[in-house]
């Protein structure tokens, strides 16, 4: 305006030092093993309930409370311990900004999502990364000689991305106990592809909470719904943090349907579990390495030539997700398990795919 520079307005420091999360999209025709998203459809129940939403019922703010209380029900924990959010992205959102300020610090296993690093860096709080044992092992005792009265979050994906890999019970119990100032956050995205879980100890450890989400097993990434269970006590304070309207109407409207069809969830979960041991007995055959996962998903060591790969992959209408800037993670690519008949097809595409690279093996 005549002839003045103006500039725009700076974001406050935390802004600045936020860890940018850029995924891949973009054209994701083909077969979409990078995401570890569901690789067929949602339930047919879930989608008869959104043809049931009238254009009236789009008028109205959505209401989370009823529905929480059926995700409680289903969790068998009180409707006071429930919140159902945004995906589980919010959840994690909402617990750093509850827990994390100026002095504190956050106890992060690494390699893991990397969407707690994010939230934390948007505090005051310190990150202190924990690198994993050998074998992406968890590293408890490294952990444990972390934890000191500044620690006030402690995030642990159970099983991990992209590893795969578990924490015992014990370990965790062991953590909880050792810092009674911090939250726990156990991430069980993945649960229904392990079959163990923790969830019993919300409201029993009152610094025990535990994340799931409806993307996975249930498909329905696309809608964007979490779950975060704690402590009556905790969950005050979290809900603070949170928008009232952040979870959408049909997000809501499919929970019902989406958990009663138990059928459904039993059939995708067991056709995975099946794919999956097949997956890793063809990369054995192949000599492709790679480490045993309790996830739908496994982690493989390509070595130098992964990027090309990938590409290679991607060039067969097979997504794969190359994991090598992840810490600990160079030359490895992370493959989502699908159904056995995808799984055959993305055999094809790896053979082919390694025998186009020059792989012998060697380079991993």
């Amino acid at each position: 305006m005549n002839g003045v520079k103006t500039k725009a307005p700076e974001p406050r420091a935390q802004v600045k030092r936020v860890k940018e999360y850029h995924p891949p999209l973009g054209d994701r025709s083909g077969l979409r093993l990078d995401f570890n998203e569901n690789t067929i459809a949602c339930s047919p129940k879930v989608l008869d309930a959104l043809g049931r939403i009238s254009r009236a019922e789009l008028t109205k703010y959505p209401e989370r409370d009823p529905v929480e209380r059926l995700v409680a029900e289903h969790l068998k924990l009180a409707p006071e311990q429930v919140l159902l959010t945004n995906g589980v992205d919010e959840a994690i959102h909402v617990l750093c900004q509850t827990y994390l300020g100026e002095g504190d610090e956050m106890l992060l296993p690494v390699p893991t999502y990397s969407m707690y690093a994010v939230y934390a860096s948007a505090t005051d709080a310190r990150l202190l990364e924990v690198p994993a044992d050998k074998d992406y092992r968890f590293p408890l005792l490294a952990l444990l000689d972390k934890i000191t009265p500044a620690t006030k979050v402690i995030a642990i994906a159970n099983p991990n991305s992209p590893t795969g890999q578990v924490v015992s019970r014990e370990a965790i119990l062991e953590i909880a106990e050792a810092a009674p100032q911090a939250m726990v956050l156990v991430d069980e995205a993945y649960f229904h592809f392990h079959g163990e879980t923790v969830m019993d100890l919300v409201g029993r450890l009152p610094n025990v909470t535990v994340a799931r989400t409806f993307s996975k097993a249930y498909g329905l990434a696309g809608l964007r719904l979490g779950v975060l269970a704690a402590g009556e006590e905790s969950m005050k304070w979290m809900r603070r943090m949170i928008s009232p309207y952040s979870v959408n109407s049909l997000a809501l409207a499919c929970v019902s349907a989406a958990l009663a069809d138990t059928e459904y969830v039993s059939w995708y979960v067991s056709e995975v579990l099946a794919a999956r041991e097949f997956f890793t007995a063809e990369l054995d055959r192949l000599r492709v390495p790679y480490w045993p996962s309790q996830a739908n998903f496994v982690l493989t060591r390509i070595g130098p030539k992964h990027g090309e790969f990938s590409i290679a992959m991607h060039n067969r209408g097979v997504l794969v997700r190359d994991r090598s800037s992840d810490p600990g993670c160079d030359g490895c690519v992370r493959i989502t398990i699908g159904t056995q008949e995808q799984m055959k097809a993305s055999v094809r595409a790896l053979a082919e795919s390694l025998a186009e690279i020059g792989w012998t093996g060697e380079e991993a």
